[in-house]
């Protein structure tokens, strides 16, 4: 429904010291994420992610935040199963620190049980791709 772009977040040297190795969560969700939701225009039911780290958006949203597991990444997530692998699409997860998410998402996306959840985030790719193509085609003639 809407798409959202931030620019580049450079975590300092005292961050990455007082984060160790929750930085990429903080940044990715709880800065970023957060950021980009609270600007979005229409208020969001559930927020779909790809990025493991972003997942911790869901600790400072009260909308549930689910992980959309690309087909064939056999790594172990923590997260409650809201949608199983099959054969051409990878699980959908839950938060793991959120287990009443489960429920009323297993039954959400059972009714969406024929969309392919991982195809828009290949074309989020492309499009973060052209908007810093376009960046740096302004940039260079301003």
């Amino acid at each position: 429904m809407e798409f959202r772009l931030s620019t580049v977040v450079q975590p300092n040297r005292v961050q990455q010291i007082l984060y160790a190795g929750t930085l990429a969560g903080y940044v990715c969700g709880e800065l970023i994420g957060k950021a980009l939701v609270d600007r979005t225009a229409t208020p969001a039911q559930v927020v779909l992610t790809d990025t493991a780290d972003a997942w911790s958006l869901r600790r400072v949203l009260d909308v549930p935040v689910v992980l959309v597991v690309a087909p064939g990444d056999l790594r172990e997530r923590a997260g409650s199963v809201v949608r199983p692998a099959t054969g051409f699409r990878g699980p959908v997860l839950a938060h793991p620190e959120f287990a009443g998410d489960v429920p009323p998402l297993t039954e959400l996306f059972d009714r969406l049980a024929g969309l392919d959840l991982a195809e828009p985030f290949a074309r989020i790719g492309e499009a973060i791709a052209e908007a810093r193509k376009m960046g740096v085609t302004h940039r260079a003639a301003g």
